[in-house]
């Protein structure tokens, strides 16, 4: 496994963004995108869940790309969603420098996941970037908020309990179900306030949209909100990476 920090996938204004690739040692590989979480204010692509996920992932044969993204209080909505989008266009268009890439995933965690759907559901933030050299196949949504983000509410000066889907939640987006690819929706029965119910809304609108529902995968975690992150299992096998790795593998 090789990993290559801080490649520059954007600049804003005096700003890098960057991404951290974690290369398998084979050429010829699937690539998984991957946006931390931290509420839209903290985290890093080097936060301990992504030193678990990606490591291990590239180990068994999947490229990582883990990206950083502007966050509050530097950020305003939506930079994030298009810092998302840049960092996904990026890899598309680059990763051939690096090896060969058969299929391309999106996905993340928390926060990450709210910029996971929000490409999934609403196209236009992939359409300011241009062309695509290689497609997304699937998202990764572990235990995202599908309706307006909290934080979103708080810059807005609104309760950030509040339950909004406007223009700026993945739920609102939900349309043409049928045209998107297959995804996997991850929630804790633990997990923060009314974000279990929150997915199984996702759920449900896909459903009303007539998703094929053959191509989605849901699995629900014992614990907290994404607790599992960091975790192993007895074999020290990384329990989100193992996930992402079952899912992907089985496509």
């Amino acid at each position: 496994m090789k990993l290559l920090e801080n490649i520059c996938y954007a600049q804003r204004g005096s700003e890098q963004l960057c991404l951290d690739l974690y290369l398998p040692d084979e050429r010829v590989f699937d690539v998984f995108v991957y946006f931390h979480g931290g509420g839209l204010e903290s985290g890093h692509k080097g936060n301990a869940a992504v030193k678990t996920i990606a490591p291990w992932l590239a180990a068994h044969g999947i490229a990582v790309a883990a990206a950083d993204y502007r966050k509050y209080p530097c950020a305003a909505y939506p930079d994030f969603v298009r810092d998302a989008a840049a960092a996904v266009h990026w890899v598309s268009c680059h990763i051939g420098a690096y090896g060969t890439c058969k299929r391309l995933f999106v996905g993340g965690s928390s926060a990450g996941a709210y910029l996971s759907m929000m490409l999934c559901f609403d196209a236009r933030w992939y359409g300011e970037c241009g062309e695509f050299s290689i497609p997304v196949v699937g998202y990764f949504h572990d235990a995202g908020q599908p309706t307006a983000h909290f934080n979103v509410l708080r810059e807005r000066g609104i309760d950030s309990r509040r339950v909004i889907v406007d223009d700026t939640a993945p739920l609102y987006h939900i349309s043409d179900a049928q045209a998107y690819p297959p995804m996997m929706l991850v929630v804790a029965d633990d997990d923060m306030p009314s974000r279990f119910e929150q997915i199984q809304l996702v759920r449900a609108a896909l459903r009303h949209f007539d998703y094929d529902e053959s191509k989605l995968t849901y699995r629900l975690m014992h614990g907290k909100h994404c607790s599992y992150n960091t975790r192993v299992d007895e074999l020290g096998d990384s329990v989100l990476g193992k996930m992402v790795f079952e899912w992907v593998t089985s496509l």
